[in-house]
């Protein structure tokens, strides 16, 4: 290369690189300005944050609402965004219809209504045809709903809703399968005592509604060994009917399809007239007050429970109660007995309450933890002073803002989807809520003042009527901390009864639920 050419060559690869330089420094100081203005915009707290209001408006009812001539409600909620179509039976059935010494009855009718075939169909047979037509096909019953479930594809949706009617409308119950599922149950039974959690909730509605509510009652081996097939032949004459019914439909179907379809086999499968429910049955007694230890010596955690009957969903004060829970322990981390309990003492995983409303008896409220068996005391300690503060001192309104803000940010996620929108509707249906309760949901929670929430508190929280269930080691539970000798359950009994008594509940059979002494 001659030198000219050469000196050329450098001078181009020069102004090269230095226009590369002044670029980069361009673009670099240009990063560095909106990173600059990022990081100004970042507020110093979590708490600063902004965002925009969620507007949300819930989903109109009466626009999914269908009545089948002489039948049932439909809730119909199209989408076909993917090729499936969910049909859920809401029932009014489960355990309060088990008769005395039939305990197990109503949830055993659900199971062999899937796993027992139908008229037409063995069980092995009825398996098969679900799986080839990818139909998910289920049945459950509780306290007082049961739920009768398909998910299928839309190509498959008249085949598989035949299916489905076969196991509704016309159970096999076949004596094999009755047979297993009750060695399955005998053998759970066994080993209902190996779990704090089992036990805590067993205790807690014997406690809390009394032993001989249907809500306390539980299988025992007579109870199972005593079900034979007849028994669910005629559960489900008795009470599957489409008059105790409301179904939710929703996915790739249009709304006078699925009814016609739907009227068309409850005609067909099922008579005209039903014999009439029975009441769900409230608590006959009242409610045990004190402190109550269940022992079991091979745990070092004990559970507890804390709280008394509340009221009913259709209570006036519904939508503050639900405030006032949320700013004592219903809001996670943020709410006082969690942060007390877990975040600043350090005692707990979870600790938390809930505010249950009944349907057809009062609700409970309840406040529990679990921690380990020296600490239980404090912790106790603790989720009593919250319940007496909360009931004394108003709570600030950013502590209510906060909470109102947390409620209605939850509230779409009633409807997130098209299967929730229709259950929702239906579940609703199915209990009597009334028809604009979610259209008047916003407006009625962000009504409420501090004022409101201490009102509740004081009126629906009762330091004077509180049941306390432990279920852990009672002689370690007892002995407290060494360090906190101050902090005694004892003590706290005699707050909240005027005398130190504990009593103690002893272990029944698993098997029997024959307690020592009975």
């Amino acid at each position: 290369m001659s030198d000219s050419r050469n000196l050329l060559w450098r001078a181009s690869i020069a102004a090269a690189a230095l226009v590369l330089i002044v670029g980069a420094n361009a673009f670099g100081e240009d990063t560095r300005a909106a990173n600059r203005a990022r990081s100004e915009a970042i507020p110093a707290h979590p708490r600063e944050l902004e965002f925009a209001p969620i507007q949300f408006a819930p989903p109109d009812r009466a626009k999914h609402r269908h009545q089948i001539p002489g039948g049932p409600v439909v809730f119909v909620v199209e989408d076909s965004s993917v090729p499936l179509v969910d049909v859920d039976i809401h029932m009014r059935v489960g355990s309060y219809l088990d008769p005395q010494g039939g305990e197990g009855l109503a949830s055993m009718t659900a199971t062999l209504m899937r796993t027992g075939g139908t008229a037409s169909y063995s069980p092995d047979e009825f398996d098969e045809e679900a799986d080839f037509l990818a139909a998910d096909i289920s049945c459950s019953f509780q306290d007082y709903e049961g739920i009768a479930s398909l998910n299928c594809l839309t190509k498959d949706f008249e085949r598989a809703l035949d299916l489905f009617f076969e196991m509704v409308a016309r159970p096999r119950f076949d004596t094999d399968r009755l047979a297993i599922q009750k060695g399955r149950i005998l053998q759970s039974l066994a080993r209902r005592n190996d779990s704090t959690g089992s036990i805590e909730s067993r205790e807690w509605a014997r406690l809390l509604y009394g032993k001989d509510h249907f809500s306390a009652e539980e299988p025992t081996r007579a109870s199972i060994e005593g079900i034979g097939r007849e028994d669910l032949v005629e559960f489900h004459r008795q009470w599957i009917h489409p008059q105790n019914w409301v179904i939710a439909v929703s996915g790739d179907i249009k709304g006078d399809v699925i009814v016609a379809a739907l009227e068309e086999r409850i005609r067909k499968a099922f008579p005209k007239e039903a014999p009439p429910l029975p009441n769900v049955p409230a608590p006959a007694s009242d409610a045990n007050r004190g402190v109550f230890i269940v022992d079991k010596a091979d745990v070092n955690q004990g559970r507890v429970s804390v709280g008394h009957r509340a009221v009913t969903r259709d209570h006036p004060d519904y939508h503050a109660i639900l405030l006032m829970n949320h700013i004592l322990g219903g809001g996670g981390f943020t709410s006082r007995i969690t942060s007390r309990v877990r975040s600043d003492e350090g005692l707990a995983y979870t600790a938390r309450s809930a505010y249950e409303f009944g349907l057809f008896y009062p609700g409970e409220f309840r406040a529990y933890f679990q921690s380990r068996s020296d600490a239980v005391a404090r912790a106790l300690e603790i989720v009593l002073e919250e319940i007496e503060r909360i009931r004394t001192v108003s709570p600030t309104r950013e502590e209510v803002d906060d909470a109102i803000q947390h409620i209605l940010e939850l509230l779409p996620t009633q409807f997130t989807t098209a299967n929730q929108v229709a259950n929702t509707f239906a579940s609703d249906e199915l209990f009597g809520r009334p028809a604009d309760f979610w259209a008047t949901f916003e407006e009625k929670v962000r009504a409420i003042t501090p004022a409101d929430v201490l009102r509740v508190a004081k009126e629906h929280l009762h330091p004077d009527r509180l049941l306390v269930l432990i279920v852990g080691h009672a002689e370690a539970i007892l002995a407290g901390d060494p360090d906190r000798p101050e902090a005694k359950v004892e003590t706290l009994a005699k707050r909240i009864t005027g005398d130190d008594r504990i009593e103690r509940i002893p272990l029944p059979n698993p098997e029997t639920l024959v307690y020592p002494g009975e």
